[in-house]
């Protein structure tokens, strides 16, 4: 994201009255040893020029300690700004005081750093109305004002973000991508949009998670930064892990880590990030398929069943069909001779439809008996007439008027 300008630190030039030069080629030690020499009388009697020099010292070391050591950056950021708000000068003051709103921020006390933004506001609102300074004698072009709000709205809706408040962190982030958009700079309007699409998520609202990353991609492409690009990459994957696909998950972390792998200085604590989502991602889809097995497992267990049941069904009524064939059969024995035998009603009724030209599984389904014993039927119907063949067995059954 576009860092706040406020003021351009220029480099520092030498300071005749402290015989101060620029030491922040070597270490922060030997900065601070040479602003030590700055006594509360010495800055009182120092002119404009070595007042600006020791501010941006002071900037420096407020910059360079912001994240060794958060007590001197916030100390030196104090220092400069004694020395800023004596002179009036708005951008400077407005530079330092953002720093320690984000140091009050860093340390989760929220009331302090809003105090300290809205101070910064207020400052950069003294910018806008004509302030100078020694280094911007003419004031503060668009740009530079609409970098500076555009990054204070940025850290103020961060923090109204932390705090919960979702509709103000929202209408700051407004406000910053307005400007972000008015300057085409795109590549702060991904990271907006990158990070709205992280709180969408965070508060479980996925359709605006999508949206906000959709946005975020198109910027990151429009900026051609292939590391936003691979940021919101990372994105999408969370985006379709918390929505428990993690099919569409998985191809759009992998990418990112490539790209992650093959740039290992780049961003390697959203590598760190990227990899816990696909180890999330890996171990809910080992669950969802584990239950997708058990659930095509049960299906199977299920049919399996139905298959047995219908078979188990099938097989009584064809035993109970076949015992009532053979009772019949052991009645008739003796009693009936080839070519004049007498046909029970059971054979009658079959026989007629054998005559229509029904087949074994038709006649079953007509009178409720099983295929099987419709064929049992139809043989013994050509034993007791003597027929060789269906066909032979309709002729006689004919001749004999039985059908």
């Amino acid at each position: 994201m576009k860092k706040c300008l406020l003021l351009c630190v220029a480099a520092l030039a030498v300071l005749p009255a402290a015989g101060y030069t620029d030491h922040r080629g070597y270490n922060l030690d030997s900065l601070e040893r040479a602003v030590a020499r700055w006594t509360p009388d010495a800055v009182d009697k120092a002119s404009t020029e070595e007042l600006i020099q020791l501010n941006r010292a002071y900037r420096d070391l407020m910059q360079g300690y912001n994240v060794l050591n958060a007590e001197k950056s916030m100390f030196y950021a104090r220092k400069a700004l004694a020395i800023s708000q004596a002179q009036g000068w708005a951008a400077a003051d407005a530079n330092a005081l953002r720093y320690i709103g984000q140091h009050f921020y860093a340390r989760e006390q929220f009331d302090s750093a809003m105090f300290y933004y809205r101070a910064t506001l207020a400052a950069t609102d003294r910018m806008a109305g004509g302030s100078t300074s020694p280094t911007e004698p003419e004031g503060y072009s668009e740009e530079q004002l609409d970098d500076a709000y555009s990054s204070l709205y940025g850290s103020i809706g961060n923090l109204y973000n932390v705090m919960d408040s979702i509709p103000q962190a929202m209408a700051y982030y407004e406000k910053a991508g307005a400007l972000f958009e008015k300057h085409g700079w795109n590549e702060s309007n991904s990271i907006l949009h990158y990070n709205i699409g992280e709180t969408w998520i965070d508060e479980g609202d996925m359709k605006k998670a999508a949206a906000a990353y959709e946005k975020a991609l198109g910027y990151a492409e429009a900026s051609g930064d292939s590391l936003m690009i691979v940021d919101v990459w990372k994105g999408y994957g969370r985006l379709y892990m918390e929505q428990g696909k993690p099919w569409k998950s998985l191809p759009f972390l992998r990418k990112a880590d490539a790209y992650y792998a093959a740039h290992p200085d780049d961003s390697p604590g959203f590598r760190t990030e990227n990899l816990d989502y696909m180890k999330e991602v890996l171990s809910r889809q080992k669950l969802l398929l584990g239950r997708l097995v058990g659930v095509l497992v049960g299906l199977a267990l299920v049919a399996l069943g139905v298959w047995l049941a219908k078979r188990i069904r099938r097989s009584k009524r064809v035993q109970a069909e076949t015992a009532g064939v053979l009772d019949e059969t052991i009645g008739e024995l003796g009693a009936a001779q080839p070519g004049g035998a007498t046909l029970t009603e059971r054979e009658s009724q079959i026989l007629r439809l054998i005559a229509d030209g029904k087949t074994n599984p038709q006649i079953a389904e007509l009178i409720c008996l099983s295929p099987e014993t419709v064929g049992w039927y139809r043989k013994k119907l050509r034993a007791k007439l003597g027929a060789a063949n269906t066909a032979e067995l309709v002729s006689i059954a004919k001749e004999k008027g039985l059908v």
